[in-house]
């Protein structure tokens, strides 16, 4: 009797075992990448971005802006970055905390040798790591219908949705709620008014390159690029990073263009130390090609950054 309860139990065990999962196991079981492969190939280059751009026109995305990301990158031969939004991204972005991030999506053309790769960041990945109240999986798919999916890269196993909702590299990195402060002013209408005074001056090393606004929201977001001058600090400069972690045969272009955000009276720019290490999860703490190389930027980048929108950098904690 015995014995036949104990097949009874093991047949049952396998029966449960061999049950479809629940959709929420199956998400949580579910692995993401920050990056889409949507096309690579041979061709004309300024035809390659002037059919991606029609192509996102064509599928209901404005165009933001379409901007060359680098000025001496020598890690890739050349790139353009399209940033693109939506009504309905800009409608998510004003329901989450900081969720203005999320209102530009990139999408980047890339050469390399005789190649090009046409890619872009993973909304999915950007909307479980931002914290969103909705997954993105509508801006995800009008992305892969308008430019195709070939693969999703950027991290070999990628990362659970669980994972990425609480997101930090390793102990002492920060997680996404924890930005840069770079300034604070008076009013919401101070501060934007304040970033684009100081963007536009030629005393910044750091050049606006775009500027969404929130609607229903205090809450601005501005793309920017980072060159550093002859003699100045590599460590923030867009050109140097990208080539110490852009180093693989598919290239992550559309990391780029860094966002600072005004919320309220506040500017703020998510923390180098999450940002990067969100977007490139696999990257070594040691050796080449490693968060080591860039021990030094994210204080660099927050100085520079600070600078740019009119801050105070000795009254900011690096």
């Amino acid at each position: 009797m015995k014995t036949l309860s104990r097949l009874v139990l093991g047949f049952l065990v396998a029966v449960v075992a061999l049950l479809p999962m629940t959709d929420e196991a199956q998400a949580k079981a579910q692995r993401y990448k920050p990056f889409v492969l949507a096309w690579r190939g041979q061709g004309d280059f300024d035809a390659k971005v002037a059919e991606t751009k029609q192509k996102l026109e064509d599928a209901g995305f404005t165009i933001v802006v379409v901007f060359d990301p680098y000025k001496d990158a020598t890690h890739v031969d050349d790139a353009r970055v399209i940033v693109v939004t939506t009504d309905a991204l800009k409608k998510v972005a004003a329901k989450s905390k900081y969720g203005g991030f999320a209102a530009p999506q990139r999408v980047a053309v890339t050469k390399v040798g005789n190649e090009i790769q046409v890619s872009y960041y993973n909304p999915v990945y950007m909307a479980l790591a931002y914290r969103l109240k909705d997954d993105l999986s509508n801006t995800a798919a009008m992305l892969e219908k308008a430019l195709g999916k070939v693969e999703e890269y950027g991290s070999k196993k990628g990362l659970t949705a669980r994972k990425l909702k609480k997101y930090h590299y390793t102990f002492g990195m920060e997680y996404f709620d924890e930005p840069y402060v770079l300034a604070k002013y008076g009013s919401y209408k101070e501060a934007v008014a304040a970033v684009e005074k100081n963007l536009a001056s030629n005393d910044v090393v750091v050049r606006k390159v775009y500027r969404i606004d929130i609607p229903g929201k205090e809450e601005t977001v501005f793309g920017v690029s980072r060159q550093a001058p002859e003699g100045g600090d590599e460590h923030m400069d867009d050109d140097w990073i990208m080539e110490t972690v852009d180093f693989e045969p598919l290239k992550v272009t559309a990391y780029l263009p860094y966002e600072v955000m005004v919320t309220g009276n506040k500017v703020i720019a998510l923390h180098m130390r999450f940002r990067m290490a969100v977007s490139r999860p696999d990257l070594k703490m040691m050796g080449k090609n490693s968060f080591m190389n860039l021990m030094p930027s994210p204080a660099a980048v927050k100085k520079a950054l600070t600078l740019a929108v009119g801050g105070k950098v000795d009254e900011v904690e690096y």
